[in-house]
Parts: C-alpha cells; sequence; structure tokens
C-alpha cells in the first residue's frame, strides 16, 4: 500500500529528473565539447580553456563571496547575538530548559532555511558578472595608457579598464549590503517576538551587528557618490556645443556631491550614535542631517538654481567661461579616435591648371584613376562571371596588385557558393551538406580603362591562371561572406561533386580545420547539435569526413573573439596558394573621458562608444578556415589588456606574410567615422569651436553621400611608389563648394616598404578661392548642352544612361574631377563605361579616355575660347 502511494512521486521525480539530464546533455554537454573539438580543430585549444577557466573562476569566485556574505550575517544573528533571555527565566530551571529547548529548534531550524535563501540571493547577486566577465579581465590584465584627464588627473586606463568595474562592483555590493541588513533585522525580529521569555529590551551585541551592517551600506552609498564624480566627464548637459563637464558640473554639481558625502557621514554617526549609546540620546542630530542630505539631493536634482546660474553667470560670456570644458572635449575627442596626428596641408589653387594637366597627363602611371564603379560592376560579374547558377558574388571589392612592373588598382569579388539559386527540387540534404559544399575561385578586373570597349580581365572563369600572374592552387572557398550551411567533407559523394574546370572533377577537401567524425559516438554528438540525424544515418560519411561549421567569416571572428568588434567590409585576397580574407577588427570602449560619444550606426550593429581602435588585422583562410590574429595598432590599452590575458592567440604584424601584409588597407568604414567626427573638431581652438563657423559635412551629389573611396596613386612620396589610399571629400556645412579633401594612407614614407603605417592627411584649401564641390561640377556637366545633347541621344537607342561615382583628386595645385558616364541595356542590364567626363575649375570635357580629356582640358586653359568646345565632338558619337 505504501508503495502504491510512493508511486506517483517517483514517477514525477523519474520525469523531472529525466528532463533535467536532457536539458544538460542537449544545452551544456554537447555545445561544450563541439566547442572544444572547434576550437582544437584551429589551434586555440589552450585559448578555449583559458576562456572557461576565466570565466568559471571569476563567476564563482563572485557567487561563494555573496553567498558567504549573507550565509555568515543569518549564522551568526540565528546563532550568536539574538538570544536575550530575562534574568528569571535563567533562574528557573523549568524555564530555562523550554528557552533552551526552542532557541535550539529556532537555530537548527533556520540553518535550513537561510542557507539555500543565502545561495539564491548570491547567484541573483552575481548574475550581472556573469555577464561582464570580460570586463573582469580588462580590470585585472589593463595597464596604464600613458594619458591623464584634465578633470581628476587620472590615467584613462581607470575609466576604460578599472570604473566600469567599480560602478557595478558598488551596484552589487549596495544591494547586497541592504538586503542583508534587512534580512538580518527581520531575523532578530524573529527571534525577539517569537521566543518566549525574551527581555524587552535588544541586545548590544544585535545592535552592534546592525550598527556594522548599517555602515557598510552607508560607505557603499558614499563610495557611490564619489563614483558620481566621475560621471561629470560624460555629462551631455552642454550639447550641442560641447560634450562633457562644463562651468555648472564643476562649479555647482560637484561641490553638491562632496557636501551630500558629508551629509551621509553625519547620518551615519549620529545613527550608529543613538542606536548603540544609552545615554545623551537624541534624535536631533539624525533629523538636522537628513533633513540636510534630502536638501542637497534636491538641489541636484532641482533645475531652477542651474538654469539661473547659466543664465546670469554662462552665457552672457559662454566662450571665456567655457573655454577649458571646450579644451578639454577637443583634446579627448580627438585623442580618442585616434585624430590628434593628422597633418594638415594648406592647399594653394591655382587658376591656371595647364602646367599640373602637364604634369600629370605624362605620369608614367596615370591609368590608375578608377573609373569603374564597384556597385556598377556586380551585375556583370554576376551575370558574365557567375558560370554556375549556384555560384554568386556577395560584393565588390578594390585592391592594388603588383602588375606590368607597377601597382594596379582593381576590382575583384569571390565566387562563393549560394544553394537557394539552385531549383527547389535539387535542395535536397546530400546536395546542401556533400555535393554543393564551397564557392571556386576570384574574379579580377581592372579599376581604370578606356570607355567605349569590353570589359578587361585580369582573372576570370574557373581557371584560376592568367597571362597577369594570378595562379591560385587551392581556390575553393569554404569560409566566406555569404549564407552557409554545414559541410561535411571529405565524403563518398566527393566525386560527384561540382567544381574546377570540370563538371565530376574529383576534389578531396584538404584542409586542416573542420571536426573529425571519427566515431559513431561524435556521430551522434555532432547529429545532435546540427539536429539532423542524416548525419549520422548517412553512408556517405567516412572517418576521414570532417564537419564544417560556422563557415561564415564573421561568424567565425565572433565566436572565437566576441570582444573584438567587426568591420562590415572584409574584403579578399588572392595569394599565390589560396584565397583570404581580411577583417578589420576594433576595439571600442564607451569610458574615454570626455570623449564625444558616436551617434551613428558603425561596425557589426549599433555600438555605444567613444573611444576607438583599428587594433586587429584578421586573416580567415578562404579554404580551410584558419583564423590568424594580428595586432596592428599596439600603442592600444584595449588589445594589450587581451593580449596578456591569452597569450599565443595575437600575433605582432611583423609575422603576418608579405603577401598579406602589401593589401592591408585603412578601413572604410573607420575613415567615414573619423572624418565625420573631425568635420566638428578640426577646429581645435575653443573659440572657433564655439562659432562653427568652418563646420564641414560629406559632400553629396544629388542628395546622395560621396562616400570614401580608395584610389592608387603616385603622390610623389616614395620614388614613383604607388599608394593605396582612400579619398574624402566634405564642403562646409550647408554649402557646396569643397572645403578639404582627407587623404588615408597606410604606406610608411620614410621606409617606403610594405610595412603598415595608417596616417590620414587633409589638405585644405583656402577661404578666398572658389573650388566646386561635387554638386556644383555635376551641374556644370548637366548645364553642358552637347553633353546633355549626347545623354538625351544614349537615352533612346534603348540604353539608360548612368552617373558613376565621381572621383575627387588633388592635383599639384588643381583640383581633378573624373566621373565616369556606364550605360545599361534595358534587357541585360549590364552596364558599360560608355565616356569618361573630366573637369577642372569650370571646364568640362567628355571622352573615352582620360588622357584625351585632360589634353582636351589642357588646350582649353591655354587657349580659351579659341580651343575646340567643351564636351564631345560629333566624330566620338556612338
Amino acid at each position: 500500500m505504501r508503495n502504491r502511494k510512493l508511486l506517483p512521486v517517483l514517477t514525477v521525480a523519474t520525469i523531472v529528473f529525466a528532463i533535467v539530464m536532457y536539458m544538460a546533455f542537449y544545452f551544456v554537454f554537447i555545445d561544450f565539447f563541439v566547442d572544444l573539438w572547434w576550437f582544437k580543430s584551429l589551434n586555440f585549444e589552450v585559448y578555449f580553456w583559458l576562456k572557461t577557466l576565466y570565466r568559471f573562476i571569476f563567476s564563482g569566485f563572485v557567487t561563494l563571496f555573496f553567498f558567504l556574505v549573507f550565509l555568515i550575517h543569518f549564522w551568526i544573528a540565528s546563532r550568536y547575538l539574538g538570544l536575550n533571555p530575562s534574568d528569571e527565566t535563567l533562574m528557573d530551571d523549568k524555564k530555562r530548559r523550554s528557552f533552551q529547548l526552542l532557541a535550539d529548534g529556532f537555530v537548527s531550524g533556520s540553518a535550513k532555511i537561510y542557507i539555500p535563501v543565502s545561495l539564491i540571493l548570491a547567484v541573483m547577486i552575481a548574475i550581472p558578472f556573469y555577464q561582464q566577465w570580460n570586463q573582469a579581465l580588462l580590470y585585472f590584465f589593463g595597464n596604464s595608457s600613458g594619458i591623464i584627464d584634465p578633470i581628476y588627473g587620472n590615467d584613462v586606463s581607470f575609466y576604460m579598464f578599472q570604473y566600469p568595474m567599480y560602478l557595478l562592483i558598488q551596484k552589487e555590493l549596495l544591494i547586497t549590503a541592504g538586503l542583508a541588513l534587512m534580512a538580518t533585522g527581520l531575523l532578530y525580529w524573529l527571534e525577539h517576538h517569537f521566543l518566549p521569555h525574551q527581555s524587552k529590551e535588544i541586545p548590544l551585541g544585535a545592535k552592534i551587528h546592525l550598527s556594522i551592517l548599517f555602515i557598510f551600506f552607508m560607505l557603499f552609498v558614499i563610495w557611490g557618490f564619489l563614483l558620481e564624480r566621475f560621471a561629470l566627464l560624460y555629462a551631455d548637459n552642454n550639447e550641442p556645443v560641447f560634450f562633457g563637464p562644463g562651468f555648472i558640473e564643476l562649479r555647482y554639481q560637484l561641490p553638491l556631491i562632496w557636501l551630500t558625502i558629508i551629509a551621509i557621514i553625519a547620518i551615519t554617526i549620529s545613527v550608529v550614535f543613538y542606536v548603540i549609546s544609552n545615554k545623551h540620546r537624541s534624535k536631533a542630530p539624525s533629523l538636522i542631517a537628513t533633513i540636510s542630505f534630502v536638501t542637497l539631493l534636491a538641489l541636484r536634482h532641482f533645475h531652477t538654481i542651474p538654469e539661473f546660474i547659466e543664465t546670469l553667470i554662462v552665457k552672457p560670456n559662454f566662450s571665456h567661461i567655457e573655454a577649458s570644458g571646450m579644451r578639454d572635449n577637443i583634446d579627448a575627442t580627438l585623442a580618442a579616435y585616434d585624430l590628434n596626428k593628422i597633418n594638415v596641408i594648406d592647399f594653394k589653387v591655382n587658376i591656371d591648371a595647364s602646367k599640373d594637366i602637364e604634369t600629370w597627363s605624362t605620369q608614367k602611371h596615370f591609368e590608375n584613376i578608377p573609373v569603374w564603379d564597384r556597385e556598377f560592376l556586380l551585375d556583370s560579374y554576376t551575370q558574365l562571371q557567375g558560370i554556375r547558377p549556384y555560384y554568386g558574388f556577395p560584393d565588390v571589392n578594390e585592391d592594388r596588385y603588383f602588375i606590368n612592373g607597377h601597382h594596379q588598382q582593381v576590382n575583384l569579388a569571390a565566387r562563393e557558393i549560394n544553394i537557394e539559386k539552385l531549383p527547389k527540387e535539387a535542395q535536397n540534404w546530400e546536395n546542401m551538406h556533400l555535393r554543393y559544399t564551397h564557392g571556386y575561385g576570384a574574379v579580377i578586373s581592372p579599376a581604370a580603362q578606356d570607355a567605349a570597349i569590353p570589359i578587361v580581365w585580369y582573372l576570370r572563369d574557373l581557371n584560376m591562371t592568367s597571362n597577369m600572374g594570378f595562379s591560385v592552387k587551392y581556390p575553393d572557398i569554404y569560409y566566406g561572406k555569404g549564407k552557409y550551411n554545414y559541410a561535411i567533407v571529405p565524403n563518398i559523394l566527393a566525386s560527384q561533386e561540382i567544381s574546377g574546370t570540370t563538371a565530376n572533377e574529383t576534389q578531396d577537401y584538404q584542409g586542416n580545420s573542420g571536426i573529425p567524425i571519427s566515431s559513431y559516438f561524435r556521430k551522434l554528438l555532432l547529429s545532435t547539435y546540427v539536429q539532423d540525424e542524416k548525419v549520422f544515418l548517412s553512408p556517405n560519411i567516412t572517418k576521414e569526413s570532417k564537419l564544417l561549421i560556422r563557415r561564415n567569416i564573421d561568424e567565425r571572428i565572433s565566436t572565437l573573439t566576441p570582444f573584438l568588434h567587426l568591420d562590415k567590409d572584409p574584403y579578399l585576397v588572392v595569394g599565390k596558394e589560396r584565397l583570404y580574407w581580411i577583417q578589420d577588427a576594433y576595439t571600442l570602449s564607451n569610458f574615454y573621458p570626455v570623449s564625444k560619444p558616436a551617434d551613428d550606426d558603425y561596425l557589426d550593429g549599433k555600438q555605444e562608444f567613444n573611444y576607438i581602435r583599428n587594433s586587429v588585422k584578421i586573416v580567415v583562410d578562404a579554404y580551410d578556415g584558419h583564423v590568424d590574429f594580428y595586432i596592428c595598432d599596439p600603442k592600444d590599452p584595449i588589445i594589450n589588456a587581451y593580449s596578456r590575458a591569452y597569450p599565443g592567440v595575437f600575433k605582432n604584424l611583423a609575422e603576418m606574410p608579405d603577401e598579406l601584409l602589401q593589401h592591408l588597407r585603412y578601413p572604410r568604414d573607420l575613415f567615414y567615422m573619423q572624418m565625420k567626427i573631425y568635420a566638428k573638431y578640426h577646429q581645435n581652438n575653443p573659440d572657433l569651436f564655439y562659432e562653427q563657423a568652418e563646420t564641414w559635412d560629406y559632400a553629396s551629389v544629388a542628395h546622395e553621400l560621396v562616400l570614401p573611396y580608395f584610389i592608387t596613386m603616385d603622390f610623389d612620396h616614395c620614388n614613383d611608389e604607388e599608394e593605396f589610399v582612400m579619398i574624402n571629400p566634405m564642403t562646409p556645412i550647408k554649402r557646396e563648394n569643397l572645403s578639404m579633401i582627407g587623404v588615408a594612407t597606410t604606406l610608411d614614407d620614410k621606409s617606403c616598404d610594405h610595412s603598415y603605417k595608417p596616417g590620414v592627411t587633409v589638405f585644405k584649401f583656402p577661404k578666398a578661392v572658389q573650388v566646386n564641390g561635387p554638386s556644383q561640377v555635376n551641374a556644370l556637366i548637366d548645364q553642358n548642352p552637347e553633353i546633355a545633347a549626347q545623354f538625351t541621344l544614349w537615352n533612346q537607342q534603348g540604353s539608360e544612361v548612368k552617373k558613376g561615382r565621381m572621383v575627387i583628386l588633388p592635383m599639384g595645385n588643381s583640383i581633378l574631377y573624373v566621373q565616369p558616364i556606364y550605360m545599361l541595356a534595358t534587357q541585360t542590364k549590364i552596364p558599360e563605361l560608355a565616356r569618361v567626363i573630366v573637369s577642372i575649375g569650370n571646364q568640362v570635357v567628355m571622352d573615352k579616355t582620360i588622357q584625351n580629356a585632360l589634353q582636351r582640358l589642357k588646350a582649353l586653359f591655354i587657349n580659351g575660347s579659341n580651343a575646340s568646345p567643351t564636351g564631345t565632338s560629333t566624330t566620338e558619337e556612338k
């Protein structure tokens, strides 16, 4: 009978146990082992164990600490200090034994409660520490940066490493002290009221214990206000003029914080004295201190007084009173965004550009001006070089390669696999995971060429060799930008795999990465991990097969190093043996003192930060997925902290192979963001900064921003050595004329080799001279009657005329504007480079080649009105 009653209980317990074990197996056991095998396949096994060790040690220590805090106080309250029997009870043997029996029961019974309660409270308090254990690594492994904040004199590393952890610790300790105080006080109250024969007076020990808890609570409150001083460094009350603390924050808010701290100390002393002392007790000191505290808090949140100070003192003499605040904001922002080493050159503009045209038109490698935009090339690549329906090009990149005796700018794209392009009936498990497993090769075309001729190819089709010096031994692309499923290679169906130059060429995977499927246990585990039983049941998987997962390079890198933030534009490099992806990675912080936060959606999603460094270059092997991390900014304190925490993960940039080192570039997204910040903060004088008379904005054409673009050109820095630079033109805010051209380069003009030395040069134009912006040049083009007539003619011949990106380039003491003109067939939409428009000053010429256009421009400057008319001649009409 008893067994029948226990049967439902045992059944429920068995079911609960099975569910718990299944969840532990599915969510912990499988993920742990698959991650371990995956990290091991990439030679990051030590790094995996370090990450795991750091996380569990830190999380476990924090949980144990808070558990012991609660446990010790509950234990003290229940065992020692709460029992205060009267003398009558102690003298009466019966009452004494009754009291002792109840007291022992209370103590032993409460122990069964406060131990699990302590554990639950400890876990709840420690949860934020579990989520921010990466910040703890920076706290323990971060070093000083050598830069001092101007307000409090601390090293900025204190704000980026220690300050966030102190905020978290103070908050959690304050909550802990408050909970311990309330719970202990409740325990004393229960003991005092539920145990019989207790004296009415609370024992001195209990008072001391509660007083100590109260003192700790108030100390953590004081610590919070001390930390709040540093929060003034991130005040945005003075926006949009400047960011950071100003007169009100430093002369009104900061003194109130100190006065508040004094009031809290007074409250603590008066309350503790009142509780413990038996003589001269008075509530007046505590009441006065509390009223003072509340008044000070009210003053801090009462806006009338600060507004009154601002109206009477600050605004009448703003530029003088807030000069130091603006100066601090300028200096901090320029340092935080790595803008304090920009080389500024005052550019003198010649009205007569004939000499500059003569010099540049005879330059040895002038053909590097890019007239093929990557946006227009994507359709051409897809339609002309997709070859097969399951191949695609996610995007087109720019780079430079040593071709025909010099560095030449090219466009290139990886031919990646795209299973979604297969017919629906072909999208079965074997095709998706065993046959169609990877892309193949790349295409390369010059960024510059003459108009009205078919596109030129430097590398094309599925034959990965060309007479331009390109030859790739392993052109297979198992890892790329696309949306990749897991793949299992090699396998029995590999002989039917579609890749290479022939349809049924055998392509056994020879990469080192991938998780080996070497046993039935692994088969079962990996089948469960990918949630597909076919992995376990398929007869086409052998003991040599490997499971390839996380094949998207962003996902791959983010899984390895989630603390790095990735650039949106990884790019392909064609090596001698393989294809590689180079990914720029950033370290960010939102705690750089007095620096203005970025206000755009940059990088890999919405990020809040006011400090950024392109500190790491990441190389991913497109064939076997191996990942290498190279530190390219050894001065960045954040990446140095991670490098110390994870020895062996990050390499020095000097260790990068030369064939990859020569293809490093300045990140486009970083340059865009830096120039947006610099557009305001280049005015580094507080008076000019306050006036904002020289604030810049991005140049635009037809309401579209002219974003930074790459160009390969000899700027006479290194004996005819071309530089791969990025150009960024800007105009005055709400004006169309050109104010500056920013040039970002990676060339070391001292060593003139492939060593990576990023830098930015800004060419500022004089205020007294009109320099046309791109929209003004675009208006000159539209106003030219012969060009307009030619466009009208082309649009009537079954084609659509499109203007490409306008290239703006400093040329000697002149500004050169080049804009490609494309024609798109209405049916195929494959663009053709039809003409090139070249402009200097107010002169505009359209021709088939840049060289011819420059010669005609030169004639216009020399001969004036006697020169041939601007635009296209009738012999050029198509």
